[in-house]
């Protein structure tokens, strides 16, 4: 059921990677709370189950299913959601990639610089520079982007995806500076260990990696999606209103430490 006085009602925001985890997760909170959500990622028949059971319960939901990397895709899925909900209000930058390797650098294929590239820091560009557009138009917005503790410290994740995640932050902080005098915020979240479909696989692969994913943290455990989703909601909310250019830590204290 749809909240009338939600946090994001009357809202319109699109969501990437909203086909699993963390995104799907937002995409269910932010339409309880009264946000009209267009979903997109790769996988359609994920998007459109989840837009289904949004749109069952008395929400408003909408996919286009599309590649972050692709700035063709990108641009439909804002306008998209022009065409299905009248607006953009906010945009929560959530797609991500941390490869399909782990080795040290010099062992790394280059697809996998290639494509953790593409998709943290090309995409959250892509991103970006569509839905601004819209933003500048309507004379205010909100952006929420996706980052991680490899953000902000070398966390033993893949040098690629420790290096896009501290470009995004930047690219978050230079673009809050940029637009912040049009009432468009920008902001980043630094995400710990979540308990995600990609994360399940590699702890179901390699179960000794649990207690070595959280071991730096205070709270030692993993988070669940809807946690990382909550911060994004207040982000994306007008409650947010005096935050930009601010990266909030999600991350069971590790950055703290």
């Amino acid at each position: 059921m749809t909240e009338t006085n939600g946090l994001l009602a009357g809202k319109a925001v699109m969501i990437t990677g909203a086909s699993s985890g963390i995104g799907e997760a937002a995409a269910r909170l932010f339409a309880a709370e009264g946000a009209a959500v267009l979903l997109m990622a790769r996988r359609e028949d994920a998007l459109t189950r989840i837009a289904k059971e949004i749109n069952d319960s008395g929400g408003r939901a909408a996919v286009s299913a599309g590649d972050v990397s692709v700035a063709d895709d990108v641009q439909r899925a804002v306008d998209a959601t022009r065409e299905h909900f009248g607006a953009l209000d906010a945009a929560f930058n959530n797609a991500g990639y941390a490869g399909d390797q782990l080795a040290p650098l010099h062992e790394l294929d280059r697809h996998v610089f290639d494509r953790t590239m593409d998709i943290n820091v090309r995409g959250t560009w892509n991103c970006l520079r569509s839905q601004i557009p819209v933003m500048l138009e309507a004379g205010k917005g909100a952006i929420v982007n996706t980052a991680s503790t490899a953000a902000m410290v070398a966390t033993g994740a893949p040098v690629p995806y420790v290096a896009a995640k501290h470009a995004v932050l930047g690219m978050t902080r230079a673009a809050a500076a940029e637009y912040a005098a049009h009432d468009i915020r920008i902001n980043t979240l630094v995400v710990g260990t979540t308990r995600t479909e990609m994360i399940s696989q590699v702890v179901e692969a390699r179960p000794e990696l649990e207690q070595a994913f959280v071991a730096r943290q205070m709270q030692k455990r993993m988070a669940e999606p809807v946690e990382i989703a909550q911060a994004a909601l207040w982000l994306c909310s007008d409650r947010a209103s005096f935050s930009t250019g601010t990266a909030l830590a999600v991350d069971g204290g590790l950055t703290s430490n």
